[in-house]
């Protein structure tokens, strides 16, 4: 557990991305089996312990400490790990100094239950630091927010044994922690893991954004970028799975999948809920707001898979009964999926259009008319690029719609995670219910929390501590000054907020410190940009 917690206190302070590699590297190379398993899967958010909440850990150090002092020590550090390992009063008779392993730590937190966390957990932390402290708390309450992305940690695993990433993440998301099988094969030399009968992820292939202006459309083909979630099905073995595009596996959220995939397959496309048709050869999809109905839930009624069945419109082909056709051109890969579309029933899937155009400058025409199709752009992708994980320069381009732009005005901050714990960096704003110079509210119509720079940063976090009218835990409501321009894809109605609508992907496009608050934009405009 003290190299564990080493190595968490030392990503916490490091801010480069080559010192992270080389710092999990590092830990890899020297910690034993399983302990460095256990801690892949920790700084990937790969482990959950249903027992331990950090309100778990809020209970226990009102128990010991001041309400007053650990409510103004928790608002000021913005973290309850952090506070609660500082704050961690010592033992009168301080425990015997044996480390204990993490894999003994996870097996004692794999065990707790909702009534003995509270009486054990005092004895693990009792025996630690404060650095041993904020790590048994953060492994034991998940979301380490250590800026270690799963793409950052399989780069580490590869640095760290001089194996390919790719092949790290063709294995990974078929393995469970501590990863045994991974580590037999990446540090020890062992055969890769046999995953022939076992229906696993495979990375996507993403794009690059278009910024450098035309790209000659004799080499590449033009396709709707649809407004769903991409993701991956997978049969083998007799059994079928869906994943999201960060390898989750979200099969029980859209079980009317799982028996629609009649051979062998991987097949790259876009999830979808039908719905009333929005224009388009290929209609029948609803918008977003509708499939979001359904993303993150456990089970799904029949009255749901009835109303918004999921469907896939499908963009590429990986494997196809034994055949694996990533090295292939793309034009050879789309031939197949068409060859393939008459054995797949049309109720689940069907195929995403191409888009033709005589040059650049039509394309960009139909392009404009992206937003009445219910969609977020176009795809462009060369006609003899093969399939490969990641971003590659000049295959695949993503080339998005212009965002909506909309004045609202900030109405409450929270402090933010991680390198922002000290910051107030999640903005609420609101437009106006009405008129204001005739007393009309401001109603909350969206949260961003990007599209600024460190230094606005500052200035934003020195505004929201000067201009703080009421507090609530973590939250400031703010004077009704400050103008945001905020970016976002759509708006849809949703029964969730008082405004009665919901921004797809805001963000800050610029702060408005010029502009009077009383100019900023009405509900009604937001309203406007609903399409039904």
């Amino acid at each position: 557990m003290e190299e564990f917690a080493a190595l968490l206190d030392a990503l916490v302070y490091t801010t480069s991305r080559n010192r992270k590699l080389a710092l999990i590297a590092a830990y890899l190379r020297a910690a034993p089996d399983p302990d460095r398993g256990w801690a892949l899967a920790a700084l990937t958010d790969g482990l959950d312990f249903p027992a331990v909440k950090s309100n778990t850990i809020r209970t226990l150090m009102k128990e010991r400490v001041d309400e007053v002092l650990w409510a103004l020590s928790r608002d000021f550090v913005g973290d309850t790990a952090e506070t609660a390992s500082l704050l961690w009063p010592e033992p009168e008779e301080p425990a015997p100094q044996v480390d204990l392993p993490l894999a003994e730590v996870v097996a004692r937190l794999a065990a707790l239950t909702r009534s003995t966390a509270p009486k054990e957990l005092p004895g693990l932390l009792d025996r630690l630091d404060s650095k041993g402290r904020y790590a048994l708390i953060k492994l034991a309450t998940g979301g380490m927010r250590v800026g270690i992305s799963a793409r950052l940690a399989k780069t580490a695993f590869a640095q760290a044994f001089a194996v390919s990433v790719e092949e790290v993440e063709e294995y990974w998301h078929a393995l469970t922690p501590p990863y045994a099988e991974l580590f037999a094969w990446g540090a020890d030399g062992g055969a890769p893991p046999d995953l022939a009968d076992t229906p696993h992820f495979r990375p996507f292939m993403l794009a690059h954004p278009l910024e450098d202006g035309e790209v000659d459309l004799a080499d590449y083909a033009a396709e709707w970028k649809w407004d769903g979630i991409r993701v991956q099905l997978v049969r083998a073995g007799g059994e079928t799975r869906v994943y999201s595009r960060s390898g989750d596996d979200i099969s029980a959220t859209f079980p009317e999948l799982l028996q629609a995939l009649p051979f062998d397959a991987v097949l790259d496309g876009e999830l979808l809920v039908r719905g009333a048709a929005q224009g388009g050869e290929a209609g029948g999809a609803a918008s977003f707001n509708a499939l979001q109905q359904r993303l993150g839930r456990k089970t799904v009624s029949a009255k749901m898979l009835k109303e918004s069945p999921a469907f896939v419109r499908l963009y590429d082909v990986l494997l196809a009964e034994g055949q694996d056709w990533r090295e292939h051109p793309w034009k050879s890969r789309r031939a197949t999926l068409e060859s393939l579309m008459p054995r797949l029933p049309d109720t689940h899937f069907d195929l995403s259009a191409l888009v033709e155009a005589e040059d650049f400058a039509a394309l960009a025409a139909i392009r404009d008319t992206a937003r009445d199709e219910a969609i977020e752009g176009l795809m462009l992708k060369h006609r003899m690029s093969p399939y490969v994980a990641g971003r590659k320069a000049a295959l695949w381009y993503k080339w998005k719609r212009d965002p909506l732009l909309i004045d609202c005005v900030l109405m409450y901050a929270q402090r933010g995670s991680g390198k922002r714990s000290s910051f107030y960096s999640d903005y609420t704003f609101g437009c106006w219910a009405g008129d204001p110079d005739a007393g009309a509210e401001l109603l909350p119509v969206g949260k961003a929390y990007s599209g600024f720079t460190d230094e606005e940063l500052k200035k934003l976090d020195r505004f929201v501590r000067q201009n703080t009218l009421n507090r609530f835990g973590p939250v400031r409501e703010v004077k009704r000054e400050l103008v945001f321009e905020v970016a976002f894809d759509s708006v849809h109605a949703s029964k969730r907020h008082k405004s009665g609508l919901a921004m797809r992907f805001p963000r800050i496009h610029r702060i408005r410190w010029d502009k009077p608050a009383h100019e900023a934009d009405r509900i009604e405009g937001l309203r406007a940009l609903v399409k039904d």
